[in-house]
């Protein structure tokens, strides 16, 4: 009995089909703002696309990026990462020398840059970045709309993740004795 041909709907075992499989995307984190996370109420997070140069993209893949004092702001409709430092790359010469600290243009829908320019001029929000990170080989910024901390909501949160972590303590420790 001869094998068929599969048509384009049919799935072959190992093989993606035309339509395309759904798959897990490939993370690999380049740099995280820790220091966000404390500093800052988080009100919505955004995944962007961050536009390179090719000395960048490489850099970036070394991991060689900080985003301490880094922010987004919007200009003309564009949205542009401040402050971001991306180390220069040891290999790269002439035209592909770029500076480390530069204006770096961020990708994101025009409705979702006209909503954020909104909400940032009304409620003195800020943009944050919160980590650099290739998604299947694409260089994105995970944004964030924040609303800054004073320093005694710094103490109440950090008082109240201690009662939690101190409550999860309390609970593993009673399950144990079960």
């Amino acid at each position: 009995m001869a094998t068929r041909k599969p048509t384009w709907t049919q799935r072959i075992p190992g093989k993606s089909t035309a339509l395309g499989d759904q798959h897990e995307p490939v993370i690999r984190s380049v740099a995280r703002n820790r220091r966000a996370r404390h500093d800052y109420d988080i009100l919505e997070v955004y995944e962007c696309g961050i536009a390179l140069k090719g000395a960048e993209v490489k850099s970036l893949r070394l991991g060689q990026a900080s985003l301490q004092d880094a922010y987004a702001r919007i200009d003309d409709g564009e949205l542009w990462l401040l402050g971001a430092h991306l180390a220069p790359y040891e290999y790269a010469s002439g035209y592909g020398r770029f500076e480390p600290v530069r204006a770096r243009k961020l990708l994101l829908h025009r409705q979702q840059i006209d909503e954020l320019s909104g909400r940032v001029a009304q409620k003195a929000l800020t943009l944050v970045p919160l980590s650099i990170y290739f998604k299947d080989g694409l260089a994105k910024v995970e944004l964030a709309l924040a609303r800054g901390r004073r320093l005694y909501d710094k103490r109440h949160a950090i008082a109240e993740r201690d009662a939690n972590r101190e409550a999860q303590r309390v609970i593993r420790e009673h399950e144990r004795r079960r």
